[in-house]
């Protein structure tokens, strides 16, 4: 990627300025308060515009053309002149955790470079992501091919490759109550945290054994930036069936994940699902 130390760079700018511009809000019962509906047709809080209102005064402010995809807005094209890059972007990962003060919440950036302006960017196009937790200070980043960190030390993911031994993270919502039963079973542990993309990251640094959301209603915003840093701290991530993740970039593509830190425990885990 061209400028990876400028685009880098912006990032940490961008999860500085939004960190404290929703830190009042934390905790706020203002915080939740409904203001409009998402460009991904889900409902906006007053937190979450104002995550993403200081994401594009940051983008504006570097002065160059670029595409920003983000949940609440859209699509949206920066700067004159075609596109540099494309900045996939949750401003506000775990919104419900932020209003009730819930320790597990933060931004995703993911940054694609657009090297044919013909061709529709997809997930794997991502070359950058950064995932900050907002409650923990904490800050996971990857470039793609040169692994992935967590506060500037290197990361990889678990060496346990006995499922009844995991612990896994999981994202379930009115979910199928029988296949939850069956991997309560299968595993040691599970936690929901509400944190799509910090619990993947936690699949990076070995804190989880794997995650798995299998909803079918997973935005790529929550997952690009964390995908990214998942496989480059040497996990394996796919969808439910087993299949490479590589949505279109745009707020309206929906899709299941499984990420976990071997090969045995990602198999174990998707006969569960019915996926192999």
């Amino acid at each position: 990627m061209d400028d990876i130390k400028f685009w880098s760079k912006i990032s940490a700018e961008i999860m500085e300025e939004v960190h404290e511009a929703i830190n009042p809000l934390v905790g706020e019962r203002k915080a939740g308060k409904i203001v409009k509906m998402g460009a991904d047709g889900t409902p906006t809080k007053l937190i979450d515009l104002v995550a993403e209102e200081k994401v594009v005064e940051v983008l504006e402010s570097a002065d160059r053309p670029l595409t920003l995809v983000s949940e609440e807005i859209g699509r949206i094209e920066i700067g004159m002149g075609q596109s540099e890059v494309v900045f996939v972007v949750d401003p506000l990962d775990g919104t419900f955790n932020a209003v009730k003060n819930i320790p597990a919440y933060g931004i995703s950036l993911a940054i694609a470079e657009i090297t044919d302006h013909d061709r529709s960017m997809t997930m794997n196009d991502i070359e950058l992501g950064f995932v900050k937790n907002f409650a923990t200070g904490d800050i996971y980043q990857a470039a793609k091919g040169a692994g992935a960190s967590l506060n500037g030390d290197a990361i990889f993911n678990s060496a346990e490759n006995d499922v009844s031994q995991s612990s896994i993270g999981a994202y379930i919502y009115r979910g199928d109550m029988e296949m939850v039963d069956n991997l309560c079973k299968l595993v040691r542990r599970m936690r929901i945290l509400g944190s799509v993309a910090i619990e993947l990251c936690y699949v990076a640094d070995g804190t989880y054994d794997a995650f798995l959301d299998v909803r079918g209603n997973l935005r790529i915003v929550d997952v690009s930036a964390a995908k990214l840093i998942a496989q480059e701290a040497g996990g394996l991530v796919t969808d439910e069936y087993n299949q490479n993740l590589n949505s279109k970039l745009n707020v309206l593509e929906r899709t299941s994940i499984v990420a976990s830190g071997n090969e045995n425990i990602h198999k174990e885990l998707l006969k569960i699902l019915g996926g192999i």
